[in-house]
């Protein structure tokens, strides 16, 4: 008997995002340059696959710049840090090379200039998300951190006509609209950002998932499990109606999930590699006459630029 037909609807734009490249990129052109090893203070993404991948050329991944050799060439993650962290490096002579998402830097940047006039911070995201931790300690002054609604009607700002929010990259419009709507009804005064502000990754990724939910019978995320903008992914695909699984790589498919599936949709979250993706596809061949096909809802062609000192490292 032939196996059975399984269309797949792989999600484009899907996996690495411009920052997550950029980080990459930078750690292998620093290696490249300095030579072996090179220090990561924390994931330089969320994704063990690419961790790993740069351990085997050399970096070493640390949690704190007290375990970095001084004067080593250290590398800050894509999620940014705190000035403590910033000022810590200096204090080690550590040669540090930063490869905060640029648009995590912008975020830094529009909070740290409310704060300098006068405005307390209100910082929608994850409590103890590292771009979270991040952000908190690039500001001087009072910054609330808000999750939910619950939240909001919980804030007890010290001058309620000096608010201003920011957001975490990883979430989209849409994840934000309901928090700063309430915001808005509970100060009146309140300021922010532009919607163009939010990342262009994950609100991509969040748009093309909700349309393949359209028409898929089943729902498979490629991103590690602690990764924020991965789980909200397959949240999506649940919010949608369709059973929707998170997936590590191919090793922790379950064929069972598709049982009754003509349909399953694919994508990956912004620090999940193609190749994990083809190894996914290639797993589900396995099982069914796979017909592959591409649902795209918007090009993207972002890039942003490498550190000047690796611009030119090949």
């Amino acid at each position: 008997m032939g196996k059975k037909p399984l269309t797949v609807l792989l999600a484009k734009p899907r996996g690495f995002c411009a920052g997550v490249v950029r980080a990459v990129d930078i750690v292998e052109r620093a290696l490249i340059k300095y030579g072996k090893p090179v220090y990561v203070r924390h994931e330089i993404v969320h994704n063990k696959h690419v961790v790993e991948a740069l351990k085997a050329k050399g970096a070493i991944f640390v949690e704190e710049v007290d375990e970095i050799p001084e004067g080593a060439v250290t590398i800050f993650s894509a999620h940014g840090v705190s000035q403590k962290v910033e000022g810590d490096a200096i204090g080690r002579d550590l040669e540090v090379i930063d490869a905060t998402c640029p648009l995590v830097s912008k975020v830094h940047n529009e909070a740290q200039r409310y704060s300098r006039n006068g405005y307390e911070i209100v910082l929608i995201g994850h409590r103890g998300h590292p771009e979270v931790e991040g952000t908190m300690g690039q500001v001087p002054g009072i910054v609330h951190l808000v999750s939910t609604i619950d939240d909001v009607a919980q804030l007890q700002p010290e001058d309620a006509s000096k608010l201003a929010y920011v957001t975490q990259t990883t979430l989209s419009v849409d994840d934000t609209r309901h928090i700063i709507e309430a915001l808005r009804q509970r100060f009146s005064d309140i300021v922010g950002p532009d919607v163009k502000d939010i990342c262009y990754a994950t609100q991509n990724r969040q748009s093309v998932i909700r349309e393949i939910a359209t028409q898929a019978d089943v729902i498979l995320v490629i991103g590690a499990n602690y990764s924020s903008n991965s789980n909200r992914l397959r949240e999506i695909g649940e919010e949608s109606g369709i059973p929707s699984y998170l997936l590590a790589d191919e090793t922790t498919l379950d064929p069972a999930w598709l049982n009754d599936a003509s349909t399953v949709g694919i994508t990956a979250g912004a620090s999940a590699p193609e190749e994990l993706v083809q190894g996914l596809i290639r797993r589900l061949e396995e099982y069914f006459e796979v017909t592959v096909e591409d649902l795209e809802t918007v090009k993207e062609n972002v890039q942003f630029k490498l550190p000047k000192e690796l611009a030119n490292v090949i």
